[in-house]
């Protein structure tokens, strides 16, 4: 498998490049030259198979032989060594839990699966390989973690300054050793900014090896599809037609449940819940994408307004916007409908969602309701739990922090103390500066 970038379709690279690289020269994120097609067999008796063997399914014809079987075995092993709950909320609406990994997010898969492969290339290349990372919330703690100490990999991590919650923050400064914290004065858009442009500069990338485990990278994003294929295992006696509700910020989530779904997953419908950085909504809606300032929200996961994964959603479809739209819709909801639902849900249901997730049960009601369809309709409408509550304590109802208080993770969270972080301002120029003297 070979893999262009979207901004030069002749320009081919092998899997490892486009690991190791992270962003095409040309600034462009890379995209498989085709999409494998799993065997409809399979998929019809995906239920005798376990979550590993499916994982190598899905995965193998993306990385070809640049990475040994065996040890693609091992890195799958390794990224799947949690569970994946799904939980019925009532009648046909399941949550999919993806809080069970060790930074306690969904982004754990891929950045485990990232750090595998990165692991497998620095034992083949030999020379120290620098992570350059930004961050809304998640991404980070899952990379620290996911890259804490591995032989020959260094992390650098941008998080906005009072842009991440009280645990993420201390997820991403509490580990020391290879990884290094830099809190930047601005927003998440600033952070991928400066990032971006890291890549692209020559001086830069003269003194490092560079590569990102942002969703802009293959070997974060492609792992997202198996959590789809694993709710799809749970969910197939109930009924084939399922519609995936995923809370969306940078849209690399949603934008792998897409790819399986071009892979043969019979997944009828995609809802992008969104916060009030409703780029996507307006977009979807006739109007020009035409990202705006971020706005902070509790949902901080997700205060992204450009989000670079929308760019392969496009190319998926052939930037035909009227296909998309048959297979996608997006919404926006505020805090005080997210502050709201989370309240409802607990009282009818006795369910705590986060942030995220809410929203993205948000987005299935606002679909239904649109769509005139009932709770019992045919579909089986499956949102996401994107993160544990646990790290939104804050941004919680009163009277549920004490039950997450009490919760299990509560004794991870009180082991994390902030042990360094370097503050800089968003002027990519003092960044770079930084990043020079590193290497002098």
């Amino acid at each position: 498998m070979l893999y262009y970038s979207l901004n030069n379709f002749k320009n081919y690279v092998s899997f490892k490049t486009a690991v190791l690289t992270g962003l095409a020269i040309d600034g462009g994120l890379y995209f498989p030259e085709k999409i494998p097609k799993i065997k409809r067999t399979f998929i019809q008796n995906i239920k005798k198979y376990d979550n590993y063997s499916i994982a190598m399914e899905v995965i193998k014809p993306y990385i070809g032989e640049y990475i040994s079987e065996e040890y693609i075995d091992k890195i799958i092993h390794n990224t799947l060594n949690f569970s994946f709950p799904l939980k019925k909320i009532y009648e046909n609406i399941y949550v999919l839990e993806l809080f069970h990994g060790p930074t306690l997010a969904f982004k754990d898969v891929g950045a485990k699966f990232m750090a595998g492969c990165l692991s497998y290339f620095y034992k083949t290349i030999g020379e120290l390989i620098t992570v350059l990372v930004a961050t809304s919330g998640d991404t980070g703690g899952a990379v620290a973690k996911g890259f804490h100490n591995v032989s020959g990999i260094e992390v650098i991590i941008l998080y906005p300054h009072k842009g991440v919650s009280d645990l993420q923050e201390k997820q991403i400064t509490s580990l020391g050793d290879n990884i290094f914290p830099l809190e930047i004065k601005g927003n998440f858009d600033n952070c991928q900014y400066m990032v971006k442009k890291a890549f692209l500069d020559k001086e830069i990338k003269n003194k490092y090896l560079l590569t990102s485990a942002n969703s802009i990278n293959i070997a974060r994003w492609l792992p997202q599809m198996f959590y789809y294929f694993i709710a799809y295992k749970k969910i197939i006696e109930k009924n084939q037609k399922i519609i995936f509700s995923v809370p969306s910020g940078n849209f690399g989530n949603i934008c792998a449940g897409m790819l399986a779904e071009k892979m043969g997953l019979p997944i009828k419908y995609f809802i992008a819940s969104t916060n009030i950085n409703d780029t996507i909504p307006r977009f979807l809606k006739g109007e020009k994408y035409h990202p705006l300032p971020v706005k902070k929200t509790i949902s901080n996961a997700m205060d992204i307004s450009n989000p670079s994964n929308f760019s392969r959603i496009l190319h998926l479809y052939k930037n035909n916007i009227f296909k998309l739209k048959k297979k996608l819709c997006s919404y926006k909801f505020t805090d005080e409908e997210t502050f709201n639902i989370i309240k409802k849900v607990w009282s009818n249901y006795k369910y705590i969602l986060d942030p995220h997730g809410a929203i993205g049960y948000l987005g299935i009601k606002k679909y239904l309701k649109l769509q005139k369809v009932k709770t019992h309709f045919l579909e089986t409408a499956i949102f996401l739990e994107t993160a544990h509550p646990i790290k939104f304590l804050d941004k919680m109802p009163f009277f549920l922090r004490k039950k997450i208080f009490l919760s299990k993770e509560e004794k991870f969270r009180k082991k994390l103390k902030i042990k360094k972080k370097i503050s800089l301002s968003n002027n990519y120029n003092f960044f770079k500066d930084w990043l020079i003297k590193r290497r002098r």
